[in-house]
């Protein structure tokens, strides 16, 4: 499967997330439901996202009774910890990530299956983008070898993409000249403030952090292609090879040919279907406002989103939208 990544505008207000609370001791306050949308660092394009779903699913608050909040987290790998632990009813995820955690694989081997774990629908594409600092002769992934890399904060998504990469070539941290963890919205800073020669980055596109790093210092954005590509993409059915289009970022005027995930939206079979449901309403009914909120949703469709990268059954809650509007037989 090739993704193909638009150029558009840069990053949507993080002020999507701001709402609107009911007066202390009203009928409204007393009898409305809360619940917590788990995203990403505020750089990246999950936060943004996630503020957009909060105030569809706001701007009816007063006929369902249900509040939503977007919360700034480690990214995909907390967000599913989290939704196991009760302390989210949703997050965003990467496909690869929920795989994962549906099946009790990778990183969550030592915690056996999270089989409450329920999809929502897909978002959009994530390629796996490698930034270097322009001189640090890094051309390719495999010039990371004995270079300073970013390769994640735990608990994220890239860095548990990053952690397949490096199995499937046989690194370990040790084969970098240093291996740091920061979190996105440090990364870009530390690049053109020469602490790091690249990081590595999941995320839709156009990103705040890319547009960061290309914007204040000559940074390039390098192909992560080879035979270990090939083989995840055939292997895993989340994965799939991408494209970032040309002139999307200053200095990086010719395509750069990756790989990437999904992102997709998750939540918990104990979260109620009537507050399932609502959400996926407010998104699906407003479906032209959804895409029109951030860049990276331009490229969706609604028939490919309740299928695509999706490996955890779906929420009844979901089920029931989509079997209202004849998507689901």
């Amino acid at each position: 499967m090739q993704a193909r990544f638009l150029s558009t505008s840069a990053l949507a207000a993080a002020a999507l997330a701001l709402t609107v609370v009911a007066a202390p001791g009203s009928a409204q306050a007393q009898d409305q439901q809360f619940v917590s949308i788990g995203t990403g660092g505020v750089t990246g394009v999950y936060y943004p996202v996630g503020g957009a779903i909060c105030r569809l699913m706001n701007q009816t608050r007063r006929d369902h009774g249900i509040r939503c909040s977007v919360e700034s987290t480690g990214g995909s790998v907390y967000n599913v910890n989290a939704i196991r632990g009760g302390d989210l009813e949703f997050g965003v995820v990467q496909s690869d990530v929920q795989y994962q955690a549906f099946n009790g694989e990778g990183r969550f081997a030592d915690q056996g299956a999270q089989e409450d774990l329920r999809a929502l629908f897909s978002l959009h594409p994530e390629p796996l983008t490698v930034v270097a600092r322009a001189g640090s002769g890094i051309e390719h992934f495999d010039d990371l070898a004995g270079k300073r890399v970013n390769i994640g904060n735990p608990g994220s998504g890239q860095r548990a993409l990053m952690d397949i990469l490096m199995e499937r070539k046989g690194w370990t941290t040790s084969d970098f000249a240093l291996a740091s963890e920061l979190a996105p919205a440090e990364q870009a800073q530390a690049l053109c403030d020469d602490n790091i020669d690249a990081f590595v980055f999941t995320v839709g596109h156009p990103a705040g952090t890319i547009q960061e790093a290309t914007s204040s210092c000559d940074a390039e954005l390098v192909d992560v292609t080879g035979d270990y590509v090939d083989a995840l993409t055939e292997e895993f059915p989340f994965y799939f090879t991408a494209t970032i289009p040309g002139g999307m970022y200053r200095g990086n005027d010719e395509a750069t040919e990756t790989f990437g995930v999904g992102a997709t939206f998750v939540s918990s079979a104990d979260v109620s279907e009537e507050a399932v449901y609502t959400l996926v309403k407010s998104v699906f009914d407003n479906f032209d406002d959804f895409t029109a909120l951030h860049p990276a949703l331009s490229v969706l469709e609604p028939e490919t989103m309740i299928e695509a990268g999706l490996s955890a059954p779906l929420h009844p809650g979901a089920e029931r939208y989509y079997r209202e509007r004849g998507w689901l037989q």
